[in-house]
C-alpha cells in the first residue's frame, strides 16, 4: 500500500502527537516530515504531502481540504508561545513586525489589531531581524519554541490566544490535521488513535524533554495547549477564517 505522506510541525506544541506516531504502528504507514508551520503549509498546498498539520490560515490556499483529526493544536485562553512583545502598550504601537514562520498568528495579530484594538500600525514583513524590538513604539509577532522564556524581556507581552477569548469568548485553534484529498476512513482511524496514544503518554513524554529553568513545559504541554478539537474550536476556526477574508 502507498505511504501516506504527513507534515508536522517541528515546534515542542506537536511532540505529544509525534509520541503517538513514533510508538505505533502508523509510522510504518506513512512518510513523515517535520517542518516549521509555514513550510508545513506549503507542503499541502504544493501536494507534496497528503496530510498537514497546517495553520488553520492556510486552508484559505486550498482549492479542497478535510480536517481528518478529533485533535489539533488548540488552547482555551493562555496559551504562552503565541505572543506580540512591546516596548509599549499596543494602541501605541506604530509598527509590528511579523514572524517570517508563521501564518496563522500573524493573521490573528491582524484580526485582532483590525476588529479587538481597532488600530492601524505598519505591517513590515521579512525585517532584518523581526525579533528585536530596539523602537519604542515598534513590536513584533512571534511564536513556538522560540518565545520560551522571553515573557520577562519586555515591558507588554499579548498572549494572541488570550487575546482572541477575551475578542470573542472562544478558545483558538492554531493549527489542524488537514488533508487536501480523501483519506481512507480506515487511515483516519488508526491515525487518530495513534495522536491520541500521545496525548495519554504525555507525563512520559516530558520525562524524555530536556528542563529548561526559564519555561514551565509540564504546564504548557499539560495545561495551556489544549488538543480536542471540540465544537466551540471548529466555531472558532470557521470565525477566524471569516475574519481574515475580511481583512
Amino acid at each position: 500500500m502507498k505511504k501516506i505522506r504527513i507534515s508536522a510541525v517541528s515546534y515542542t506544541n506537536t511532540k505529544p502527537f509525534l509520541y503517538g506516531i513514533q510508538h505505533t504502528d502508523i509510522i510504518n504507514k506513512i512518510d513523515l516530515s517535520l517542518d516549521i508551520p509555514a513550510d508545513c503549509a506549503q507542503k499541502l498546498i504544493d501536494d507534496k504531502v497528503d496530510i498537514g498539520l497546517i495553520p488553520v490560515a492556510a486552508t484559505l490556499n486550498l482549492p479542497y481540504w478535510e480536517i481528518v483529526s478529533a485533535y489539533c493544536i488548540g488552547a482555551n485562553g493562555a496559551v504562552n508561545s503565541v505572543f506580540i512583545f512591546s516596548n509599549c502598550e499596543i494602541h501605541e504601537v506604530t509598527k509590528l513586525q511579523l514572524d517570517p514562520e508563521s501564518r496563522s498568528s500573524n493573521n490573528l495579530a491582524k484580526v485582532l489589531l483590525k476588529n479587538f484594538w481597532k488600530i492601524e500600525p505598519e505591517l513590515v514583513v521579512n525585517a532584518t531581524d523581526y525579533s528585536v524590538s530596539t523602537e519604542t513604539t515598534t513590536a513584533f509577532v512571534q511564536i513556538g519554541d522560540r518565545t520560551f522564556g522571553k515573557k520577562g524581556n519586555y515591558k507588554f507581552v499579548y498572549d494572541l490566544a488570550e487575546e482572541w477569548q477575551k475578542f470573542t469568548g472562544l478558545p483558538f485553534v492554531f493549527a489542524a490535521w488537514i488533508a487536501n484529498k480523501p483519506i481512507p476512513p480506515s487511515f483516519v482511524a488508526e491515525f487518530n488513535s495513534a495522536l491520541k496514544t500521545g496525548l495519554d503518554h504525555r507525563a512520559e513524554l516530558l520525562k524524555e524533554l530536556p528542563s529548561r529553568a526559564d519555561f514551565d513545559l509540564e504546564d504548557y504541554l499539560m495545561h495551556k495547549l489544549n488538543f480536542d478539537l471540540t465544537e466551540d474550536k471548529r466555531k472558532a476556526l470557521y470565525l477566524f477564517l471569516d475574519y481574515i477574508k475580511a481583512l
